[in-house]
């Protein structure tokens, strides 16, 4: 069980550093434009937020189970 609880932490903490660089590089891309290594991720959230608000009811769905993943 301690293992267990140790790679669940090992896991929380990757996840917090991801989102940190998701954040830088999304502060980046969009105050230099087409950065290398992170031109893209702007875009690709605006594509995943109108996909999701064009499935409607199932995209909120969507979007509160994502959210509940970060609490």
């Amino acid at each position: 069980m301690k293992m267990l609880s140790g790679f669940a932490s090992t896991i929380n903490s990757l996840t917090n550093v991801v989102i940190a660089l998701l954040g830088l590089g999304i502060v980046v891309s969009l105050l230099g434009g087409n950065v290398p290594f992170v031109g893209g991720i702007a875009d690709n959230i605006v594509g995943l937020v109108q996909g999701l608000g064009d499935a409607g009811i199932v995209g909120l769905i969507a979007a509160i189970i994502i959210l509940g993943f970060y609490k």
